[in-house]
């Protein structure tokens, strides 16, 4: 079949593990019969790779391919059970720095069951900050932590992809979450640079909303968004929430986008228990592949394979998983759901709405605007500290070794405790304790930072860890306790 598409793309290809191998099979099978022009190079990722001792589940000659090809279409792996395993697709993501999962959430009303008949969501979630940077550390015998990195230029670039794609595919509102009544710098950050991208797009509406009554909008109306942008937990878990209320989350695809690289999944797992019995739904996998082609600039084949699985879809043709009796009118195996859409190869849906990709297009760049360095000084030190005693001889100890600096507060997991706490208030082994300059404000001596942590060690209070607090032109850049 001759097709528009200019040149061959090169592509890594990873078959995985569990049910991976044959919803490849079939998704391979059905692109190519519709025309994609691909180099395939196959790599080994996974279980295997895992328990030949690589803790990541992926070796060199597979790091080579992607550098090489830059575009990674990856079937689900099993990552086994037990401690020291990385997630592949976190390392991934990183590696390559894959900054935005695009996931497309519609409906197929009526042909698989929904609530949601009208629903038709992007969710666009930053992939590689967050709580996901994975930093965590065990504090003392009461207390872990997991730390929360939100960077600007990290959200720049995806919030100003999100508005890039509502734009290049006719939507019309971009919509953020974010908990930034409470995480104020954090989350903060994220919705105030939304903010400022969006006033450089007024085509577009914008809107944000506080991520839990966001998700109670979008579990129960999800009719009312159109493209949703929201750092990495949320947009974890509400990606899923709105595959799932689409339809299931057997169907939906993803593409993770990076400068370079691109890596297209379905969201899935590998469903072990379903290997080898030809019943698996390969539609995630076929749906982040039809977006693949878009990106390797073959939406023409994109949009021939898209229609025919909506077609084979209106037509009742449905593996187990979401076979209807009221609905389906044949259930079908993996392969057998393959040689349907192959032979729906030129149609288009009846009910459903037909999609219409570009035969070619330039892929989706932005740049991060350059801001000018702040001024920052160091005004203070928050020393969290190990301790089981009273909160107030704590005080007396951390008074008694200040030296030029001043305990402000004392803090409980995040709750002030000193001076003027509450008896009731329940407190565990970990403190965090302010010192500041005198007045306050003052700019205070990284040389007295460190004396003062000498004589704390001395007086047999030593320190888990210290955070800085720093103001930038002026404005503390730490969150303020009460009292202050």
């Amino acid at each position: 079949m001759t097709t528009q598409a200019s040149r061959t793309v090169p592509i890594t290809v990873a078959y995985g593990d569990g049910i991976g191998p044959e919803i490849m099979d079939a998704t391979l099978r059905i692109i190519t019969s519709g025309g994609a022009d691909l180099d395939v190079d196959v790599i080994q990722i996974g279980e295997a790779v895992y328990k030949a001792g690589n803790t990541a589940g992926i070796g060199p000659e597979a790091w080579e391919s992607l550098r090489r090809t830059k575009v990674f279409l990856k079937a689900p792996i099993t990552t086994p059970e037990g401690g020291g395993y990385k997630s592949l697709n976190v390392t991934v993501r990183k590696a390559f720095g894959l900054f935005a999962n695009v996931r497309p959430c519609p409906s197929y009303s009526p042909f698989i069951a929904t609530k949601h008949p009208g629903m038709d969501v992007v969710i666009v979630r930053e992939n590689e900050e967050d709580l996901y940077g994975g930093i965590e550390h065990r504090q003392t015998e009461d207390v872990t932590q997991c730390l929360k990195l939100i960077s600007r230029p990290g959200t720049e670039r995806l919030i100003r992809y999100a508005f890039e794609y509502a734009r290049r595919y006719g939507r019309s509102k971009v919509t953020c979450f974010t908990k930034d009544n409470i995480m104020k710098i954090t989350d903060g950050l994220f919705h105030r640079v939304f903010d400022e991208v969006a006033a450089e797009y007024p085509d577009l509406e914008s809107e944000h909303w506080i991520v839990d009554i966001g998700a109670a909008k979008l579990a129960d109306t999800p009719e009312a968004f159109d493209v949703v942008v929201l750092p990495n937990l949320y947009g974890d878990i509400l990606s899923d929430v709105a595959a799932q209320i689409a339809g299931s989350v057997g169907l939906a695809g993803s593409a993770n986008i990076g400068s370079e690289v691109a890596m297209f999944e379905a969201i899935h797992g590998s469903a072990p228990r379903r290997a080898g019995q030809n019943v698996a739904n390969p539609s995630g996998l076929l749906l982040a592949a039809v977006q693949m082609l878009v990106h390797i600039g073959q939406g023409d084949v994109a949009e021939r394979v898209h229609n025919a699985w909506l077609r084979t879809i209106e037509d009742g043709v449905h593996t187990y998983d979401i076979f209807d009796p009221e609905v389906s009118k044949e259930k079908v195996g993996t392969s057998q759901f393959a040689d349907a859409v192959i032979a729906r190869l030129g149609e288009e849906p009846k009910t459903l709405r037909a999609v219409h990709y570009p035969a070619s297009a330039e892929r989706i760049s932005v740049a991060v605007k350059e801001r000018p360095p702040a001024k920052k000084e160091l005004v203070g030190i928050d020393v969290f500290v190990d301790s089981r005693q009273p909160v107030e001889e704590l005080a007396k100890v951390l008074e008694a070794n200040a030296g030029p600096l001043q305990l402000v507060m004392i803090t409980n997991r995040g709750q002030k405790v000193y001076p003027g706490g509450i008896p009731e208030t329940f407190c565990v082994d970990h403190w965090r304790c302010r010192f500041q300059a005198p007045d306050g404000t003052s700019p205070v001596a990284y040389d007295d930072v460190v004396a003062l942590l000498g004589r704390l060690v001395a007086a047999g209070q030593p320190f888990i860890k210290t955070e800085g607090l720093f103001t930038f032109d002026g404005e503390p850049g730490f969150s303020l306790g009460q009292g202050q």
